[in-house]
């Protein structure tokens, strides 16, 4: 009974917005609850028991937060000074904290996406709660304030569970403190808020097109494909079922141990979504044998290939990764392979890539095994046909720079494949600015129109435009070109 009357006087709270008080008693008081304070009990009997921690996950390292603070700060959406709840100072375009690790670099930016969703609700709490009000923090803390307390919630307001050796970035570990200190207020203000709005979980707030994916991204498999330059697809299948996998003949008879072969790209193949660890175990992925990315990728090799005539090269422009590239000349060389002596290259343009990125890009295809990549440094638009590096190019991948708007999880998208992480704070929201997008249409059909000027001075040549666009947004690009797109 004691339960339901804190519960009931919860629910009478209202999360208005406030303003940082001059009151002295008010500005210095702290929280006075102890970490093991029994009151989260009470917290914890407010929330559905569906809300549980995300794959029982406790946290992440100092430099995860301080990334994803980072991005955060400089992607989150600003609002009219009149309606601002929380004041993150001035600061953008702040350079990015240095992370060798591409696993930890994913989990910020996967960390600062789940918090743009959650902004409003999350700085609600931190207002309603009067944390935001009390907190001897400076405007330029807040980012990794709100970072943290997004991670903070969805592990129930637990303690973060340090695992060994760790790098202790004090900033990090202040701000945690703070947070920590004040987690029953915390707690109880998002309990408040679930009630008032009758919420069964926070995810009831999101855009529908924002839930369906994130529920769709759950539920996608694992998409693989050979690199036939290390193996061949007789050898992985033999590896694969000599460590327990099955072969079944449908992606909807996936099931515990099994896969299948995908429908549409025949080097492609399809695992259940859980089986990435074990196929780590096997040594195909760490070998090169078998390459993980998502299928979307795979369409724009796959229709190269199938149009290449056997003394044709490529030439790919646009956003793409390293393993699009090592996909291509997989491809290829594996059709061509009867010709060893004169393979087709793959003709890549980087203008667009720093020094670095393109050493990383040619150290990448090596340790795949390609030796037909070519690196084109100068700037597409200046290439033409007479170009003698072009003079057997019959296909053109144009990859251009687009949305997204059609991929379910757009941050591993944009980080794999050289994407705009400018665009996240908009996809978080399930929308994309009208400038923004104007502006891609713009480049896009710049990229068009040269590519079909390069196009119509070689004699059989195609263009393919691969992009992760929504249907109605590729439309607008062709109708002012005789241009299909993947």
């Amino acid at each position: 009974m004691v339960k339901n009357r804190k519960i009931r006087r919860r629910s009478n709270c209202s999360l208005t917005k406030s303003t940082k008080e001059t009151d002295t008693s008010t500005a210095s008081s702290k929280d006075p609850t102890p970490l093991d304070d029994p009151a989260d009990s009470d917290i914890h009997a407010a929330l559905p028991e569906s809300q549980t921690i995300g794959q029982g996950q406790r946290g992440f390292p100092d430099r995860v937060y301080l990334l994803a603070s980072v991005i955060f700060q400089n992607n989150h959406l600003e609002k009219p000074a009149a309606h601002r709840l929380v004041n993150y100072g001035k600061d953008r375009g702040i350079p990015l904290p240095e992370v060798s690790d591409e696993e930890m670099q994913c989990t910020a930016y996967e960390l600062a996406f789940n918090t743009f969703k959650y902004q409003e609700l999350l700085e609600n709490i931190m207002v309603h709660s009067r944390f935001y009000l009390t907190q001897p923090m400076p405007d330029d803390q807040m980012s990794l304030a709100v970072v943290i307390l997004y991670d903070f919630q969805d592990r129930k307001f637990l303690p973060r569970k340090h695992k060994g050796k760790e790098e202790i970035i004090q900033e990090v570990r202040d701000v945690e403190n703070y947070l920590l200190r004040f987690k029953t207020k915390l707690a109880a203000s998002l309990a408040c808020y679930r009630i008032k709005h009758h919420l069964l979980s926070i995810e009831c707030i999101l855009p529908e097109s924002v839930k369906m994916k994130q529920e769709r991204s759950k539920r996608l498999p694992l998409f693989t494909w050979v690199n036939t330059l290390k193996s061949s697809h007789d050898e992985v299948r033999h590896l694969l079922r000599s460590v327990g996998f099955s072969q079944v003949r449908s992606v909807e008879q996936l099931e515990g141990q099994t896969f299948c072969q995908d429908p549409h790209c025949g080097d492609i193949l399809v695992f259940p979504a859980q089986r990435k660890a074990q196929l780590y175990s096997t040594k195909l992925l760490s070998d090169r044998k078998l390459i993980i990315q998502d299928k979307s990728c795979s369409l724009g090799p796959n229709a190269v290939c199938s149009v290449l005539p056997e003394e044709g090269d490529v030439l790919m422009v646009g956003c793409f990764s390293a393993l699009t590239v090592s996909h291509i000349a997989s491809l290829i060389a594996e059709k061509h392979k009867a010709h060893s002596n004169n393979q087709p290259k793959v003709c890549v343009c980087v203008s667009d890539r720093t020094e670095a990125q393109r050493e990383e890009l040619q150290q990448a295809v090596f340790t795949m095994d390609c030796k037909n990549v070519k690196l084109i440094p100068e700037v597409f638009q200046s290439l033409n046909g007479f170009d003698k590096r072009l003079k057997k190019v019959c296909v053109i991948l144009l990859t251009p720079k687009c949305s997204v708007s059609a991929v379910s999880n757009p941050v591993e998208m944009i980080l794999q494949e050289n994407g705009d992480t400018n665009l996240l704070q908009d996809l978080s929201q399930g929308s994309i600015a009208q400038s923004k997008l104007e502006a891609l249409v713009a480049q896009q059909r710049k990229d068009i129109d040269h590519a079909l000027t390069c196009e119509c001075r070689t004699t059989g040549s195609h263009v393919l435009m691969h992009t992760h666009l929504d249907t109605h947004h590729v439309i607008s690009v062709l109708n002012a070109q005789s241009l299909s797109p993947l």
